[in-house]
């Protein structure tokens, strides 16, 4: 089965936007960018514009079309001016492996909402019944206790530590390494 470029659950709409699509991008990361810049990698000099959020914005729609990466937006309904979230698939692997790692993140205003968790619940059928992959991964800072939490919520088992596995900001920090089975999928 085809995956689709928009979905939707109970309280949201998941999207894969267009290069169009720039400006609302640009402000979700401008808008959370002393929260999500603790948790990921140096961003080049010019991430903060606009002609570099339409640039990979065209990579990614290329990239879901492929099915290699897939990045969802992800807005409330009835309200598509503002990015509340994203969900993401990276590092899909076919056949033998038939996986994935799950990303996020969400606008702080939007925390305690449970859109995180109804919006990786939708991804993770998406994953496993369209998709068909068998196996999902997430890995989180130890320090991100919600993070941890959410995963865990979800039914992800602790696999392990990925020791000094990403170098953010000058310091390689360790990783836990979470994972979901298809068979071991939540109900939506």
């Amino acid at each position: 089965m085809q995956m689709k470029m928009n979905y939707e659950s109970s309280r949201l709409i998941l999207k894969i936007l267009p290069s169009t699509a720039a400006d609302q991008v640009l402000q979700f990361y401008l808008d959370n960018r002393n929260i999500f810049e603790q948790y990921e990698i140096d961003r080049p000099k010019n991430f903060y514009t606009e002609e570099y959020q339409k640039t990979l914005l065209h990579c990614e729609y290329n990239l879901a079309v492929k099915q290699s990466a897939v990045r969802f937006w992800v807005y409330e309904k009835g309200r598509q001016e503002q990015i509340v979230g994203t969900v993401s698939f990276q590092n899909i692997c076919w056949a033998p492996y038939l996986s994935c790692e799950l990303g996020y993140k969400f606008d702080q205003r939007f925390w305690r909402r449970g859109y995180a968790r109804e919006s990786i619940l939708k991804c993770i059928y998406i994953a496993f019944e369209e998709m068909k992959l068998h196996r999902m991964e997430a890995q989180v800072q130890p320090e991100n206790t919600a993070s941890r939490k959410l995963l865990e919520g979800l039914g992800f088992v602790r696999e392990g530590v990925k020791r000094k596995s990403v170098k953010l900001h000058g310091v390689w920090k360790d990783h836990e390494v979470y994972a979901l089975l298809a068979e071991e999928k939540p109900k939506i």
